[in-house]
């Protein structure tokens, strides 16, 4: 049986789905995966799961398995996170989109690296950034702004400060795309790969590309790589189908509908 078997997603047919044995841990922070993930259970890196924002319900069935540091990092484990606050790792909280109630009431056990990655904390970099550039090590700044430029809420910061962007990091950002247009002299394709934004221009390319110029494993992140599987949804629905129309089409759902909205089925118009 093939893995992709029984899933309301599968993998998209211009993906070479003889990689997937090999990135099973990839795999398993991808939010669209979960399905594929609840019937491979002995596969699962629970570490990248913690982090996967739709395997919630997966994590509470198993709470001895969870990743503390990894869960802190999950926009959708804020009632688990608020719950054990003793487990909460500060740092990986920080980059939290769902935390900033939690880090604005613990400001002095956050990582200010890691809240530069935080989309929604843009409003706390702004007032701390003079304090950032003034920090006697120069390297920290120089990581603030390398977070920062994958920060899909920083575009207006990034783009009054473009000799300080990392251009490797900004092709992850969805929100750069046209800082990126106008300066594909700083970029390689092999950086667009997680970003949901480039997917037409990636298929593009993967398929004028040798599998060796491609990197495959940052593909294995990206949601917009699975598609629904049509094909099965249809199939699945065959056995209520019938019954189904019955149901949409019955007359007295009909006649409902002409007197709600007042219809002349003989004018075919709306009554005003």
């Amino acid at each position: 049986m093939s893995i992709l078997d029984n899933t309301p997603y599968k993998l998209s047919d211009w993906v070479y789905t003889h990689y997937i044995n090999e990135f099973w841990t990839r795999l398993s922070r991808n939010p669209n995966a979960v399905h594929l993930l609840e019937q491979n259970q002995d596969k699962i890196n629970w570490t990248e799961l913690s982090e996967n924002p739709n395997s919630i319900h997966m994590l509470e069935q198993n709470k001895n398995k969870i990743c503390w540091w990894s869960l802190s990092r999950n926009p959708n484990a804020i009632d688990l996170l608020e719950a054990n606050l003793d487990k909460i790792d500060w740092g990986h909280l920080s980059v939290n989109p769902n935390a900033i109630n939690l880090i604005e009431q613990n400001l002095d056990r956050i990582s200010w690296l890691f809240l530069s990655e935080n989309e929604n904390s843009i409003h706390l970099i702004r007032k701390s950034l003079t304090l950032i550039n003034s920090c006697k090590h120069l390297f920290f700044d120089d990581n603030i702004w390398k977070t920062l430029s994958k920060n899909p809420n920083a575009i207006h910061l990034l783009e009054q400060n473009q000799e300080k962007i990392d251009w490797e990091e900004l092709s992850k950002n969805p929100n750069a795309l046209h800082l990126l247009e106008q300066n594909l002299d700083k970029i390689e394709m092999s950086w667009l790969s997680p970003n949901p934004k480039f997917v037409d221009l990636l298929e593009q390319k993967f398929l004028e590309l040798e599998y060796d110029d491609i990197d495959i494993e940052p593909l294995l992140f990206n949601p917009n790589f699975f598609e629904i599987d049509y094909q099965f949804l249809e199939e699945r629905i065959q056995s209520f189908k019938e019954e189904l129309m019955q149901k949409c089409f019955h007359p007295e759902r009909l006649v409902r509908y002409l007197d709600t909205y007042n219809y002349d089925i003989g004018e075919d118009a709306y009554q005003d």
